[in-house]
């Protein structure tokens, strides 16, 4: 049954510890292999070398790894859109195409040839290339400042959103109105600091050390936790709205948590150093920061949720938690190796032949040397020593005797030995594929061949860099864009401009499909640059017979198509820029031009053709025929209708006449009654006065002025009863 809500030290703990190991894992297993690998890149060996003799050093790994990126590069980058997203039903085609455009659009603009080189660098070298894509939000800040403002535009200033006043003076005055009397004016001095939020996608590679993954994952997805590790400064973390002493407390590294230091001196050189301690601004200090992605049971619901965690410090306390729906990082592989996420790189499969062929070429340097120059047998009494020792050509050896020098004879073995120099470097082309003929570089080996023959060598060699690419397309280029489409959908604002196909068209990439399928569009083993064009020549003019012969409207050709395989055409030439030569073509410009084409042979028919013409005057009377009986029949019918609509209004008007004379007789009859009963209270009024005043007069000897008291009460009065 489930445990209940993990509470924060569970959670710190539970964090802690998965990062711990997944760092254990790295340093123990794969940093040592990346290390040596970068060290053989560097031209360098683990073999010894004796004082005196050859140090020489074989670059086997270098020059493999650099034969081969070429080739990867060109397969990638021969094709504008190599990576497509597939639509998963009919209304997703024109989204799918926008989103394709789209995304190669934004990957070029965060600088994808360098994202793509780093990436095919690390897994060639250093197993896995790694790249993060994520939407990052900065707030933009601009400082304004304006001088003698009025009220008014002060105000409008003032109520915008997102303004800060910063600086404000007030002076008062006196200037003249349009009457030319002189009046008191406000005016206004400001400083101001305008915000705006801002949103792009970033897409960065990831140094392999700083990656961390735990040691039973075998892809990003089911890995119970991966992150990226590295140090940030104190102050960039403040800015973004940390505790500043928090922070401050974190701040700091030690021997113990800087796994990968090795890598990264090796890749900046001895000269990295950190400046904790150089610098006496505290804000410059180093923080270990960490990014994780791990699955945890948070809520105590009994199931694990992905959350992204931002731990700080080298006891990785968390600065911040949050669900997440998926890890931002990309894994590029030239060797994976199944069931594991670490597979192989390139340099760890000739790192063994450096050292082999290091040995042989120093051996063979230390015989040509010691031939050129061999050792002396020198009978010391009769010899100079000194004129021995100086290996000057042509200096003189002084002795007292004839044959006190004796040189040792040195066998030369090394003409016997480069053949298997040779052995060694065609080895290292059998396991690669890379060689001088495969890449059509070597004149020697492929003279006597025919052109077949010439081709099939470079292709067979070229089959495992496809292989090399056919993995990276797989591994790293699928997740990659598939990150980028699921970002832009729930992160890019509701529309905006994207060019396609040459037009600037407004999209909008909230309503694309976030789950659509990605296909890596690079053409792997279909052959040659020269074959594919050749069968692209031949699918171009079989489209034009269909379109010659089927017209427009085929169903399985159209105009949009055929652009499509010219520009193809060109791409594989290495012209990128199609539009140059060929015209932007969708699928709403091809129906205007079949239209306007339609139109146009209609009208040149038309007007050539007696009969045409005679057609077209009949139906124009037909149709004017027509439009005459049709406004005759409206006439009609509205007179009809104003005929009615007036008889309609004398009856209502004649109804609301009797209606209006019978409310007025009973308005008349209401107002007599009132009348009599109104007469009837004034004639009791007044005979109550009288038998009042006689009243007052027996009983308390006084006269009340009867006529002064119906005055009073027959005085006109307001609404409340007061009188006027």
């Amino acid at each position: 049954m489930p445990q209940g809500q993990m509470t924060e030290q569970d959670i710190q703990s539970a964090i802690k510890a998965a990062i711990e190991a997944g760092i254990a894992y790295i340093d123990s297993d794969i940093a040592r292999e990346r290390e040596n690998a970068q060290k053989y890149f560097d031209g360098k060996v683990n073999l010894e070398h004796e004082d005196g003799r050859s140090k020489v050093v074989s670059t086997k790994v270098r020059d493999v790894i650099r034969g081969a990126k070429p080739s990867l590069m060109r397969v990638f980058l021969s094709n504008d859109k190599f990576v497509e997203y597939s639509p998963r039903n009919q209304e997703q085609v024109m989204a799918a195409e926008q989103a394709t455009t789209y995304a190669h659009w934004k990957f070029n603009e965060c600088g994808g040839y360098n994202i793509l080189n780093n990436a095919i660098h690390d897994a060639l070298v250093k197993k896995v290339g790694l790249v993060k894509v994520w939407w990052d939000t900065a707030v933009i800040a601009e400082t304004h400042t304006y001088e003698n403002l009025t009220d008014q535009e002060m105000t409008y200033l003032a109520q915008e959103d997102d303004v800060e006043i910063i600086e404000h003076t007030q002076d008062v005055t006196v200037e003249a109105d349009q009457y030319g009397m002189d009046i008191e004016q406000n005016r206004h001095s400001i400083k101001l600091r305008h915000s705006r939020e801002e949103g792009d996608l970033v897409i960065e590679n990831v140094p392999p050390e700083e990656f961390f993954i735990d040691s039973n994952a075998k892809s990003i997805d089911d890995a119970y936790i991966c992150g990226h590790r590295t140090s940030m400064r104190a102050g960039d973390l403040v800015a973004q709205g940390y505790d500043y002493d928090k922070i401050m407390a974190l701040a700091g590294t030690d021997d113990d948590t800087l796994s990968g230091e090795e890598e990264k001196i090796l890749r900046f050189g001895e000269s990295l150093d950190s400046t904790d301690g150089v610098s006496n601004d505290p804000s410059m200090q180093e923080v270990i920061v960490t990014e994780a992605y791990m699955r945890i049971d948070a809520e105590g619901d009994g199931i694990p949720t992905l959350h992204k965690f931002l731990c700080a410090g080298t006891g990785y306390e968390i600065l911040d938690m949050e669900e997440w729906d998926i890890t931002p990082f990309a894994d590029f592989h030239i060797d994976p190796e199944p069931h594991a996420f670490y597979g192989r790189s390139l340099a760890e499969l000739v790192m063994n032949d450096q050292d082999t062929t290091t040995s042989v070429l120093r051996g063979i340097l230390d015989n040509v040397a010691l031939t050129n120059n061999p050792r002396l047998e020198v009978i010391e009494d009769n010899v100079e020593m000194e004129d021995v020792l100086n290996n000057e050509i042509g200096a003189i050896v002084r002795s007292d005797q004839g044959g006190s020098v004796i040189p040792l004879t040195v066998p030369f073995i090394a003409g016997t030995t480069l053949p298997a120099l040779q052995y060694l470097d065609r080895l290292v082309e059998e396991k690669t594929g890379i060689s001088k003929a495969s890449m059509g570089l070597d004149a020697d080996a492929l003279q006597n061949t025919t052109a077949t023959a010439a081709a099939l060598t470079a292709q067979q060699g070229a089959g495992q860099v496809e292989v090399m690419a056919r993995n990276l397309a797989e591994t790293g280029f699928k997740r990659l864009f598939k990150l980028i489409l699921r970002i832009m959908t729930q992160n890019s604002p509701e529309e905006t401009l994207m060019r396609l196909s040459g037009n600037f068209i407004p999209v909008n990439p909230a309503t694309w499909d976030s789950e659509m399928d990605v296909t890596v569009n690079v053409g792997l083993g279909t052959g040659q640059e020269d074959t594919k064009a050749a069968i692209l020549m031949q699918t171009f003019q079989t489209q034009q017979m269909i379109w010659q012969t089927y017209g427009p409207n085929n169903g399985l050709v159209s105009l949009t198509q055929m652009r499509n395989t010219l520009a193809d055409t060109l791409s594989l030439g290495g012209i990128r820029n199609a539009d140059r030569y060929y015209a932007p073509m969708t699928q709403q410009i091809e129906q205007q031009l079949i239209a306007q084409q339609q139109q146009a042979q209609a009208q040149q028919g038309e007007q050539g053709d007696p009969m045409a013409q005679a057609l077209i005057q009949a139906e124009q009377i037909k149709a004017q025929a027509k439009m005459q009986g049709d406004q005759m029949k409206m006439q009609a019918k509205m007179q009809a209708d104003n005929t009615k609509m007036q008889a309609e209004m004398q009856i209502k008007g004649a109804e609301m006449q009797q209606k209006q004379g019978k409310e007025l007789a009973e308005l008349q009859l209401k107002y007599r009654d009132l009348q009599a009963s109104n007469d009837l209270d004034r004639d009791r009024m007044s005979q109550d006065l009288l038998i009042q005043a006689a009243k007052i007069l027996g009983e308390y000897g006084t006269a009340v002025d009867v006529e002064r008291v119906r005055q009073i009460q027959a005085a006109p009065r307001d609404m409340n009863g007061n009188i006027q």
